[in-house]
């Protein structure tokens, strides 16, 4: 005999403790839910109009006024969003009123713990019906547990919010000190207080060679053998992740390029021009090391020359990334040329003062790296208080 799991939670607010089990109701019990509506007859204005991906536009008339949980239709159906006061949405949106014993704010968690894409009733554009909608059962306490947990969780979505908000201030200062910095309008000075000699222009083939990936390989090769750094690990960051490498086998009398300390790494194929040549440096070493195919090897003449913790910096910055763009060629898949890439000129100023950009970067990286770990902290504690928060399945 299977034994009951009680619908009640794990976790409880002391007031609520002898209030007995969670009922279960179909959502459809609980409320109503609106459709959108075409919005291209109105005029522009002050009340948003949201799809399943967010808000749209701002438009001069609502479809509904009020607190509401939102989900997709169609398209994005996983992604519910709580709107209050008037507001618009398009037919690939759903919206719910008239509530029955609950209020909107909890029901937009009751969303969030629903897996939507199980109700999935299309095998193209992922859609949802309001019958099937209305079919889903879940557990619901009172009004006055149901408010303590709503008010509890949004707090915490507040709070997330706002340090979302400081990093994504982290991120654009980085751009606009990075803009400011490599287009000379801002200038560090030596540790005397003195002005660094000014940036000179060099073609990439002066200060340095490129070099191939992996030749010769087939798709029995990989899995084991010696590291080789993955096209992913150069797209992802500006500085390659030591503890992601792939495993190919290299025998001992092949002809391989090995990196090295200070080499910078370019896609060399992408999907849009935009992505063509995105770069990553490698920062430590790594006593063999190879590199995949689908990718070149930069590697300075010397690294008095060149500072490879100021090339992580500076073949992402906006100048060196539009120099790059321009190399793309292609219609459904980009490629670019080497021999064209060591043709780009580049200002690069003396190592002394790349040392000092490169700390200046990297102290800012630093602080962007612990923000982000803050809300990742507070998302998967969020994620944990609602497991607790809510009764089991």
């Amino acid at each position: 005999m299977s034994k009951k799991i009680p619908l009640v939670p794990k976790l409880r607010f002391p007031e609520f403790a002898e209030d007995g089990e969670w009922i279960e109701k179909p959502l459809g019990d609980l409320f109503r839910i609106g459709n959108g509506r075409d919005y291209k007859h109105l005029k522009k204005g002050t009340i948003p109009v949201y799809g399943s991906g967010g808000y749209m536009l701002s438009v001069d008339n609502y479809l509904y006024e009020g607190d509401s949980v939102c989900i997709g239709r169609k398209g994005t159906i996983d992604k519910p969003i709580f709107l209050t006061g008037k507001f618009w949405t398009v037919d690939t949106l759903f919206y719910t009123h008239s509530f029955e014993e609950c209020l909107p704010e909890f029901i937009y968690y009751i969303f969030q713990k629903i897996p939507w894409k199980r109700h999935n009733q299309a095998g193209g554009v992922p859609s949802l019906s309001k019958t099937n909608i209305y079919k889903i059962e879940m557990r619901v306490p009172n009004i006055q547990e149901q408010q303590k947990i709503a008010s509890c969780l949004s707090s915490l979505d507040q709070l997330i919010v706002a340090q979302k908000q400081k990093l994504t201030a982290l991120k654009d200062h980085k751009k606009g000190l990075m803009q400011q910095i490599f287009s000379q309008e801002l200038r560090f000075k030596d540790d005397d207080g003195k002005d660094f000699p000014e940036w000179k222009e060099k073609r990439l083939g002066e200060v340095g060679k490129t070099f191939n990936g992996l030749s010769g390989k087939t798709k029995e090769d990989f899995g084991t053998g010696k590291l080789y750094i993955q096209y992913k690990q150069i797209f992802d960051d500006s500085e390659i992740n030591t503890s992601n490498f792939g495993l190919v086998n290299v025998l001992e009398n092949e002809k391989q390029n090995v990196a090295q300390f200070g080499d910078v790494f370019f896609t060399v194929s992408s999907e849009t021009p935009k992505e063509i040549g995105t770069s990553s440096v490698l920062l430590e070493k790594i006593s063999e090391l190879y590199l995949n195919s689908f990718c070149f090897g930069f590697r300075p003449n010397s690294l008095k020359i060149l500072n490879p913790y100021f090339m992580k910096y500076l073949f992402r910055s906006e100048n060196a990334r539009k120099e790059i763009v321009k190399l793309a060629q292609g219609s459904t898949r980009y490629n670019m040329s080497k021999v064209q890439f060591i043709k780009i000129e580049i200002s690069i100023p003396c190592i002394k003062e790349q040392q000092k950009i490169a700390f200046c970067l990297s102290a800012l990286d630093q602080l962007i790296t612990a923000q982000s770990e803050k809300v990742e902290q507070l998302e998967q504690h969020k994620k944990g208080l609602m497991q607790s928060l809510f009764p089991k399945p």
